[in-house]
């Protein structure tokens, strides 16, 4: 159970509109910081990461595991935004709201009637945030964006691989993380405001490019072109993935010293005194005569034994793991990332899902409901914005819920 200290963002109301993964994702982050919030979903199919996952049964009853792994502790209400009366149950819900989050492509809340200005009409301390692949004008703006398509428009995907493999897509959807990280960033700089009330306009494309930092500022600054190196780190050697024993085991000897310390604790100390590797710069230019070198010792014990000594003398190591093998290491297993829910509705048994990677005054935030099933909180939510039980019997009948 999260502290109350863990909660920032408590009292916070937010309203989730969002579709699949970018907007979600920036909505789990802000219910963890203590927000309340209510995904409002298109009545009777709801978001689409319902039928989204590895496991059929569960896309079939609405609860994909696409679903599951960013909607905790979230509340779910249905409408028919369609309608007028879709409408005006938004509206009402807005002026109760302080942040409303939708990632629709460019254009079609206006064309519902519901966009900002609209919603700033109903409420004026609204913090309105909209997600969209390229964002909300230029050439790009109406076309469709999934994450792959973020990746490979971005660069992302011309720099992961190496020279025989790249263009690669990143294994996991990196573009729709990324952004829902920066819009969760710019909601809770702007609840942070003296006078709340905003529009926020959040390109996926624009996100990714801003975290790619060195390759994309050695191109503006130095002209140099990015390329697609594999597991080598340009910027020094030996530094990358080298083959031990039993797998891969990544080592950063960025500095002079964790080098020579490196050399010493392989018994290659030969290779101190060897002028190819005498600087930092030769030795980024003679890396795969170097690599080799290190390997000839490096294979002959496990990854882990490596990574233990190495790191104990300085040198930062690492063995590369697979997802079950860090998910069950103390490091992740022991400090509140992963949450278990024993009796999620519309399921059989028990999740686990991830929760945030904060850690406020020690404690992980969390929250304290699973992911909703569709639906499931429309007339408690209803009846608190003042419908009356025949009102709500009637829109359900209409099918407006």
């Amino acid at each position: 159970m999260a502290t109350e200290a863990a909660k920032p963002l408590a009292g916070v109301r937010v309203l989730d509109l969002t579709n699949v993964l970018a907007g979600p994702f920036a909505c789990h982050q802000l219910a963890h910081l203590g927000a309340e919030v209510i995904k409002v979903e298109a009545a009777g199919r709801g978001d689409l990461a319902r039928n989204l996952g590895a496991d059929p049964d569960l896309n079939a009853r609405g609860m994909g595991i696409s679903f599951l792994a960013q909607n905790a502790g979230k509340k779910s209400l249905t409408v028919n935004l369609k309608t007028q009366e879709g409408k005006a149950l938004l509206k009402r819900l807005v002026r109760t709201a302080d942040v409303l989050v939708e990632n629709f492509r460019p254009g079609v809340m206006k064309r519902l009637g519901v966009d900002y200005e609209v919603m700033k009409g109903e409420n004026p301390r609204l913090i309105y945030c909209a997600i969209s692949g390229f964002g909300q004008e230029g050439p790009w703006v109406h076309r469709p964006a999934y994450d792959q398509i973020i990746q490979g428009a971005s660069g992302v995907m011309s720099i992961t691989g190496d020279a025989e493999s790249a263009p690669l897509r990143v294994g996991y959807p990196i573009a729709d993380t990324i952004g829902g990280l920066t819009a969760a960033m710019a909601i809770a700089a702007a609840l942070n405001a003296p006078e709340r009330g905003a529009f926020l306009d959040i390109s996926m494309l624009e996100s990714v490019l801003a975290t790619m930092g060195w390759a994309v500022s050695n191109y503006l600054i130095g002209g140099v072109l990015p390329t697609a190196n594999g597991n080598e780190n340009l910027t020094s050697a030996p530094s990358g993935a080298f083959q031990a024993a039993d797998g891969l085991l990544n080592i950063a000897a960025n500095k002079d010293e964790q080098w020579e310390l490196l050399a010493r604790h392989l018994g290659r100390e030969d290779l101190l005194g060897a002028p190819e590797y005498a600087t930092r710069e030769a030795r980024k230019t003679n890396r795969f005569r170097l690599k080799a070198e290190l390997e000839t010792v490096l294979t002959t014990r496990p990854a882990r034994d490596w990574a233990r000594e190495l790191n104990r003398l300085g040198v930062p190591a690492g063995a590369v793991l697979s997802v079950p093998e860090v998910l069950a290491h103390p490091q992740i297993a022991e400090r509140g990332l992963i949450a278990e829910f024993p009796d999620p509705p519309g399921l059989d048994g028990p999740i686990k899902v991830l929760r945030t990677a904060v850690k406020i005054n020690g404690a992980a935030p969390a929250v304290e409901s699973p992911p909703p099933a569709l639906g499931q909180d429309t007339d408690a939510l209803l009846t608190e914005l003042g419908y009356g039980a025949d009102e709500i019997a009637d829109m359900h009948e209409k099918g407006i819920l």
